[in-house]
């Protein structure tokens, strides 16, 4: 499987019930807030997609992070 597929596994994963939405979802909401420092109540539509185009390099460097912490953990089991 190639390392894109991957990460848009992980990403579709992360995103379960707000994938039409995805600044609505409580988990992203977090991550955006820890690190960015944007508060989670005030993540709109705009905001989202104007920090994801913003720090897409940093993104994709979290999904290959998260891609390989999961087939890390599924190797152990």
């Amino acid at each position: 499987m190639s390392t894109d597929s991957r990460m848009i596994r992980i990403a579709w994963r992360l995103l379960k019930g707000y994938r039409l939405r995805p600044w609505r979802s409580p988990y992203l909401k977090w991550r955006m807030e820890t690190w960015s420092g944007i508060e989670a109540a005030g993540i709109t539509p705009v905001v989202f997609f104007r920090f994801s185009w913003s720090h897409r390099a940093d993104l994709l460097r979290y999904l290959r992070w998260a891609d390989a912490n999961s087939r890390s953990f599924s190797c152990d089991w």
